[in-house]
């Protein structure tokens, strides 16, 4: 069965080496990452932990800095790692939309260097807002130029808080895809429960470019929703972990314990994410 993870970070080994350092550069980053438990990985680790668990091929991006000189050393990273691990690494580029044209420009160097999409998007983190047309219109318009994804942090208006949450609630992503209904557009961590509004059918009207991913779902919900979600939006479910917050093998045992048919269960775990990256033929062989 083919299994593509559509949400890892990698870190550069100078960044892991010199953590303190950047705890101090970049505020979001301290938030997350000032716990000496929680985990920085390079993409050597990534590969090693997509071996264990069987999994074909991640999409992998650095983090979402302010510092659009940050984003690039990640962006450099991304793409060295993409060229060693080709057939096994599908790279995003990281930018801070609020750096108008200079974030402009860097898609493009990065489009043209083989990453296919951009995120992880940190409004919060980065200092804007997802349904913020002025800093968002020249993001999707350049990612629509180069057919690249974008991907984004969301989080859930209610439950318990933890570091990194964020605002990027469902009303800041429906409004998002009402202004952008052509961007393709996938929402980390269920959308922070926008799956769940596309039941109603003014909603799912709007959202038909929208996908979400599975990544830190266990520290989210109950197994429930991947047989939830397989009901009303088999097509839109794309394994993710957050690697390396989570090891894929977890997850994956938690999804192939979930009740949905086997065919369902196929496009969740890697089907979807082959058709929405456009893959090609190569990888179905897998399955």
């Amino acid at each position: 069965m083919l299994i593509i993870d559509f949400h890892t970070h990698i870190t550069a080994p100078e960044i892991i080496a010199r953590r303190d350092e950047y705890l101090v550069r970049d505020a979001w980053f301290r938030d997350l990452y000032a716990n000496p438990k929680a985990r920085l990985s390079a993409a050597e680790d990534l590969i090693a932990a997509m071996d264990r668990a069987s999994v074909a091929q991640s999409v992998v991006f650095g983090f979402g800095w302010r510092d659009m000189d940050l984003c690039r050393r990640d962006n450099d990273y991304v793409i060295e790692a993409v060229a060693r691990y080709a057939e096994r690494l599908i790279g995003f580029a990281i930018v801070n939309p609020q750096s108008g044209a200079e974030a402009v420009r860097e898609i493009e160097r990065c489009a043209a260097a083989g990453l296919r999409g951009v995120g992880e998007l940190m409004p919060d983190g980065q200092g804007y807002r997802l349904d913020d047309e002025r800093a968002m219109a020249p993001i999707v318009e350049v990612a629509l130029d180069h057919n690249m994804i974008l991907l984004t942090h969301c989080s859930e208006p209610v439950g318990h808080l933890y570091p990194g949450k964020g605002t990027v609630t469902p009303d800041e992503v429906i409004r998002f895809a009402r202004l952008f209904p052509e961007a393709t557009l996938v929402c980390a961590h269920w959308g922070g429960g926008t799956i769940f509004y596309e039941l109603m059918p003014e909603v799912a009207s709007v959202m038909r470019n929208v996908y979400y991913d599975t990544a830190a779902s266990p520290f989210l919900y109950q197994d429930d929703i991947f047989s939830l979600a397989a009901r009303w939006a088999p097509g839109k479910v794309l394994f993710a972990t957050d690697y390396p917050l989570i090891t894929p093998g977890s997850l994956i045992r938690r999804m192939r314990a979930a009740r949905m048919p086997t065919a369902t269960r196929r496009r969740m775990l890697g089907g979807n994410a082959w058709r929405l990256l456009e893959l090609g033929e190569r990888q179905m062989v897998t399955q």
